[in-house]
Parts: C-alpha cells; structure tokens; sequence
C-alpha cells in the first residue's frame, strides 16, 4: 500500500497574533472561576498519511488537551474536540483521498477548539495521544466502513469520553542542567520610571531579579544568568542576545513601568506579538523599548531592520513555549495571591523578547504610577512571596518540557 504524507505547518509569525487573540477570547468569554488550575494548549502541527482505505491525521500540540472523538451524521463527519486549546496553524487543507473530502476547524465554545473532517464514505475513527516533555501528538486514524457500521458507531458512542494520554518516558533529570536568564529592566544612564515617592524603576527590577535568582536557586538542575547585576545600561539588543548565547530555557524581562493611568496597579504578564492586545499593552511596549534611545544612534537607526528581521525568523514553538509559560505564571500569582491587572496575560511588541529560539516573557511587577503598587514594590516580604511564585511556574514549565526535575521552589533542599 502506498501512503503520501504531507502538513500544515505554520507560516509567518503573523499567525501567531491570532493565537494571542483567540487565547485572549477564550479567557475573556470563561468564567473567572473556571480559569483556576486550566493551561491553554496550543495547536501547532497538523500533517496527514493517505492510503486506499485509510486517512491518519496527527496534531501536534503544546501541552496536553482534553480531547474527544465524535461521530456526525447527515453528512458524515468525524469531529475532534480539543479543550481549552489555540490554534497557532494557517488554515488546514486536505490532499485528494478516496476518503475524507475536506476540513474545517475553530472555536465552538469559549473553552473547546473543534476539527471536522467531512467524509467522501463511512469510516470509523481510532485516536490516541501521546505526550513528552510538554508537547503531544494526537493521532486520528479514519479507516473505511460501510453505512451500517458507521450508523451503529454514531447511535453507541459515549459523549463524555475522553481520549486518554499515554505519557512517553522522558530522559532521567539530571543529565544535562538549563539555564533561565533574568533581565532586571533599565539601569545606568537609564533610570526607567520614576514612582510618586522617588523609587527608581531600575533599582526595584535589580533588587528584584536577585531576590528570584536565590529562589530558582533550589531549583535542580538550573543555573541562573543576569543581564545586568549592577547599576549599568545594557541595551535592549544586547539583553536577547545573552539570552541566545546562554542557550536559555527561558527569559524573564522585569519591570515595574510607570503609566498615565494612576489608578491601575497589579502584575502583568506580556509575550511577544507583532500588535499589541490592548492600548494599555501598546504603551507599555513604547515606554519599554525607549530605552534604546541611550543607544549609540548608528545601532540605534539599525534597530527596526533587526527586529523585522528576528521577528521573521523566530520559531513558532518558541513562541508556543512563551504562551504557555506565560500561562502557566499567571496562574501561581493567583495561587500565592499576587495581585494581578485585570486580564493579566498581555501581548505586544517589546523588543527585548525577540530572540528567536528562547522562549520569553515580560513581567511588569506592578505599577510606579499608583501608590499602593510602589509601597508593594518596596515591601521585602512581598518580594520573596512574589519571587516564590515565579520560580514555581519556572519548576512547573522546565518538568513539563523535561528540561529538568519539577520541585516546589520552598520545598527544594536548602529551602
């Protein structure tokens, strides 16, 4: 039997803006109860195997959906549904077959992503779902029946089944160690924002990124790098790319800007995107990426070429493990009660997270603008459970991928 093989594959980092605004969608639309213990999936591979009576479907994911079949009548239709879960792919297409005729997919409700495959004939579908180190790949075979066989399948199956993940052995922890890469935002000539009482910006980012630094310490198998670990200026450009020389797991911009609306204060976390989600994150990003204007002018005019360029080149899967980190951090603020802006996971066009193969995030910490914001700032108590909480998302994300063991930073030895 011969077999063709082809995919889907993602295409330019535009794509991914509208991942960004369906995840933002799905957050929005859900209950603020239901976000509790739920990381997004991102939908990143789709590629197909033809046969005479046979059609296998595989989606590559990051992270590890509840999944379930379903079986349509009138037409005839195999639907997979795929919870809480963004789709980062172009829109799917099928090659010629002698049994599935076309595709179509998006959301059907505001936690659940849904795949379609019009049948040409009957044909039963078999699914399992492998996962390792944070991503899965669930396979849909459609194999050739007749109507009475599809008929009886349709009238028997179980709506609330799932498709049951079957982990796939990760190396042992502990061979290799990772790095994480802390960039405390601003510094020398460049004080960043100014708070009501005259804190510096780029004093709470160092004070900050060193209080982190000692948590991810207990961490196993991870050594911490810093752009900065004094009062000097490192330009934006030279932050990435530290960041790419370390080969980092992940890198983590700090901050604590200072904004015109005085009366917004909590945490927010940004990931790269070509457009921002809201105004709120597009001044952010401006005031961010200012600090380039300390910048020797001749780097200073090559810097847009430099970031298109980048931008194009970054990888999808990087910026799949940045969503979901960033996810996944959001949700321990909430659990160590860190207060958080209102829709905390944010995107924009920040340049200092344009290292093309290092997953990476902005934190702003809070706001210099609103007073109860730069008390907090100011608060070592504060520091250390906030600290905590970042480093047990770092833990949780490293496990996830198998980059190294998972271990409660306060848990850890030493701790």
């Amino acid at each position: 039997m011969t077999e063709r093989r082809s995919s889907n594959q993602p295409g330019r980092l535009t794509i991914l803006a509208i991942a960004v605004c369906l995840l933002a969608a799905t957050l929005l639309a859900r209950p603020a109860g239901a976000q509790e213990g739920i990381r997004e999936s991102i939908l990143t591979g789709f590629t197909q195997e033809i046969g005479p009576k046979k059609f296998v479907a595989t989606l590559g994911l990051v992270g590890t959906p509840r999944s379930r079949l379903i079986l349509l009548r009138h037409p005839d239709r195999v639907a997979i549904d795929l919870f809480d879960t963004v789709s980062a792919l172009k829109q799917m297409s099928i090659e010629a077959n002698p049994l599935v005729e076309g595709v179509r997919e998006g959301l059907v409700a505001a936690d659940r992503y849904r795949i379609v495959f019009a049948l040409k004939q009957p044909g039963l579908p078999v699914a399992s779902l492998d996962t390792k180190d944070g991503q899965s790949a669930l396979k849909v075979t459609i194999t050739a029946t007749d109507a009475s066989g599809f008929a009886r399948a349709v009238a028997s199956q179980d709506f609330g089944a799932s498709i049951p993940p079957v982990t796939v052995p990760a190396a042992a922890p502990g061979a290799e160690r990772v790095t994480i890469v802390l960039d405390p935002g601003h510094g020398g000539v460049d004080t960043g924002a100014v708070g009501r009482h005259g804190t510096l910006e780029k004093d709470i980012n160092l004070q900050f990124a060193r209080s982190l630094r000692e948590a991810l310490k207990h961490l196993p198998n991870v050594d911490v790098a810093m752009t900065r670990d004094d009062d000097s200026f490192v330009s934006l450009g030279q932050r990435s790319e530290l960041a790419r020389r370390s080969k980092a797991a992940l890198f983590i911009s700090l901050h604590a800007d200072s904004i015109r609306y005085a009366d917004i204060r909590g945490a927010t976390v940004y990931t790269l995107s070509e457009k921002a989600s809201d105004q709120l994150s597009r001044e952010v990003a401006e005031s961010e990426n200012s600090s380039d204007r300390f910048v020797d002018p001749r780097w200073q005019d090559s810097q847009p070429e430099v970031f298109d360029i980048l931008i194009e080149l970054m990888r999808r899967e990087t910026d799949s493990f940045s969503e979901h980190f960033a996810a996944g951090l959001v949700q321990e603020f909430g659990r160590h009660k860190v207060r958080l802006i209102r829709n905390p996971k944010r995107s924009a066009g920040f340049k200092v997270l344009v290292a093309p193969d290092v997953p990476s995030v902005l934190v702003e910490l809070g706001y210099l603008s609103n007073i109860d914001d730069e008390q907090l700032l100011l608060d070592p108590s504060w520091r250390e459970d906030t600290a905590a909480a970042i480093a047990s998302a770092v833990s949780g994300y490293l496990g996830e991928r198998g980059l190294a063991a998972s271990a409660e930073p306060d848990k850890a030895e030493g701790g």
